[in-house]
């Protein structure tokens, strides 16, 4: 069964599928459907935004989609930057730019001040408008610099509790046992069979 990703960003679904390599799924992103208009994502929640997201999606693939809104909340910086994560350092900001904004934010900050908290929800939704939602969080805090070239976002700058390493440090399939997107998945995993996706 053909599933859309509601997304163009590569590292989400290489991480999708590793996280589901036992399904025999078939995955489409929006690379596949150019012609696909983008959401906008002001909503002020993730759930609001995954629907937004995966309803534009669904509606112009004719397939089933699976959307998901993602953020980092710094428990010092009033749970910030939260939904506006990904443009934490401007409405066009990189992933490069996001972390330096957050580490300037976060100056000369102890470390119990660096508290903060990965959180994914999913929406899969069918262009009749049946959906299922799913969420994942992961508790860590933040690294007083970059460490580490894998994965993308703010992983270079997330400890994970329990563990020395950030998110970008740590091998891919360690990352992908314990990540907030892992967590989602795998509450959404039984919803992602031919018996619950089908009409």
């Amino acid at each position: 069964m053909k599933i859309l990703l509601a997304s163009r960003n590569q590292g989400k679904l290489r991480e999708i599928r590793e996280i589901l390599s036992d399904s025999s799924l078939e995955w489409r992103t929006l690379q596949d459907f150019p012609q696909c208009p983008e959401a906008e994502e002001s909503a002020d929640t993730y759930i609001e935004n995954a629907r937004e997201k995966s309803q534009i999606a669904a509606e112009h693939s004719g397939l089933w989609s699976l959307a998901d809104d993602s953020g980092l909340e710094v428990e010092s910086l009033g749970w910030k930057p939260g939904v506006r994560s990904a443009r934490f350092a401007g409405p066009s900001a990189k992933d490069r730019e996001n972390n330096e904004c957050l580490l300037m934010e976060l100056a000369g900050q102890e470390s119990d001040r660096r508290r903060a908290v990965f959180r994914c929800v999913l929406v899969l939704r069918h262009p009749s408008g049946r959906e299922f939602v799913s969420e994942g969080e992961l508790w860590g805090k933040i690294a007083t610099e970059a460490r580490g070239e894998a994965g993308f976002g703010y992983d270079p700058l997330f400890i994970p509790d329990g563990h020395p390493l950030t998110l970008a440090e740590l091998p891919s399939a360690e990352k992908n046992l314990i990540s907030h997107r892992t967590l989602a998945l795998r509450k959404m995993r039984e919803f992602l069979s031919p018996g619950s996706l089908s009409l």
